[in-house]
């Protein structure tokens, strides 16, 4: 009952300096031996606070997710024993959890096939059996996709406390950084079964831990803080990414379209309606995001093909949220040289697989030079690049 007799701030500032002690080398023995009641006392909640306070403190991203995954995992038993209540079947949160049990239920095979490739590393067609079932987790991308593009939004629209989402989302990219290393090192002809071992024990660990506290932090605190009706916005944006294992009803997937206005919009060299400036934008070969001078999302195009994924949970959103923790600084330095008026436009490139993706980020400024935000633009240029000559001519 330690939990009633310790008031949320003193839990919450004793996790945070118990987490700070423990990230910055402390002896553990020590520190749980001064810290057990307020460990015992745990809250879902507590744990969310105090990690955004941990963020704000600072420290190295890498040096914290070190200090969480030696922290939750002293804290298992007590998130565990943590009484909450249980998504609604079909719901959002439903749909995280059974995919999440289908996820889990893939590792269990490639758990089984570890032990076969470790007596026999050389056999090519267990090699062949297990790049398949990684494969398949391949998907889980798009689990992860659904929660930086959908559910981190509203949650940092209600949460004052939202730093642990950065955790987060830096575990996510550990997982699809590992997964895709481990593709490529079953195809490799010198097959290095020690490398192997090492990527696939980040993967299981990883992919187990988030899954632990998803179901014991994260959705008991939303089931706490978020309205069902916001959660039912969430199941129909989801859509548009698809849940990789086990799909929502199609009549649960329906999204209602907003009614456009129907007055014409002058753009000064014409004239024309927002259904028109909307098909113009969404057939142009381009992705584009518009970011005002408050730093808040506006506007992003749908195209047939979209190169990253975009929901309308991100409208409203900070840039600084919409990015991996990793990388974020590049975003702000972008920004920042916007603002000052030191540059007008930042290029990368990248490759997706055989494709060659040109990202583009121009200054927006009005007719007096004031600055009014950022455009990104990313657009598939394997085509552009192998274009040699002329053609004056049509070839169909």
């Amino acid at each position: 009952m330690s939990e009633f007799t310790l008031n949320a701030e003193q839990r919450i500032n004793g996790l945070l300096n118990f987490s700070h002690d423990l990230i910055k080398g402390k002896n553990v023995a020590e520190l749980l031996k001064s810290n057990q009641e307020i460990l015992d006392a745990i809250t879902p909640k507590d744990v969310i606070i105090a990690f955004d306070r941990l963020v704000n403190m600072g420290i190295p991203i890498q040096e914290i997710k070190t200090g969480v995954n030696k922290i939750l995992n002293l804290l298992y038993k007590t998130l565990t024993a943590y009484p909450s209540v249980k998504p609604g079947a079909d719901s959002f949160l439903d749909y995280l959890i059974r995919n999440n049990l289908q996820m889990e239920s893939r590792l269990k095979a490639i758990r089984l096939l570890n032990k076969q490739i470790n007596e026999a590393p050389q056999d090519m067609a267990l090699r062949e059996r297990i790049k398949n079932k990684f494969l398949e987790l391949v998907d889980m991308n798009r689990y992860y996709q659904i929660k930086e593009n959908v559910l981190f939004p509203v949650l940092e629209k209600y949460w004052e406390e939202p730093g642990c989402l950065q955790i987060m989302w830096s575990f996510h990219d550990d997982i699809r950084r590992n997964i895709n290393k481990i593709i490529v090192e079953l195809d490799a002809d010198e097959f290095d079964l020690k490398s192997y071992n090492r990527i696939v024990g980040d993967i299981f660990f990883n992919m187990f831990a988030i899954k632990f506290r998803e179901e014991k932090i994260l959705i008991p605190v939303i089931l706490e803080t978020i309205p069902d009706k916001v959660l039912h916005t969430m199941l129909a944006e989801s859509a548009e990414i698809g849940f990789p294992f086990v799909q929502a009803e199609p009549e649960q997937r329906l999204i209602e379209e907003e009614q456009l206005q129907s007055s014409m919009v002058n753009l000064q060299t014409g004239i024309i309606s927002p259904e028109q400036i909307r098909l113009i934008f969404n057939h142009l070969p381009i992705d584009i995001t518009y970011v005002d001078e408050n730093d808040t999302v506006q506007f992003f195009s749908t195209p047939a093909k979209r190169i990253f994924p975009r929901t309308k949970a991100i409208i409203g959103r900070k840039v600084h949220n919409c990015h991996p923790p990793e990388s974020v600084h590049i975003v702000d330095k972008i920004v920042d040289s916007f603002r000052s008026g030191e540059k007008d436009q930042a290029d990368f490139w990248i490759k997706m697989k055989e494709d060659t993706i040109l990202i583009q980020y121009f200054a927006v400024r009005d007719e007096k030079g004031n600055y009014k935000g950022v455009i990104e633009a990313s657009q598939e240029v394997t085509q552009i690049k192998k274009l040699e000559g002329q053609k004056r001519l049509l070839d169909w």
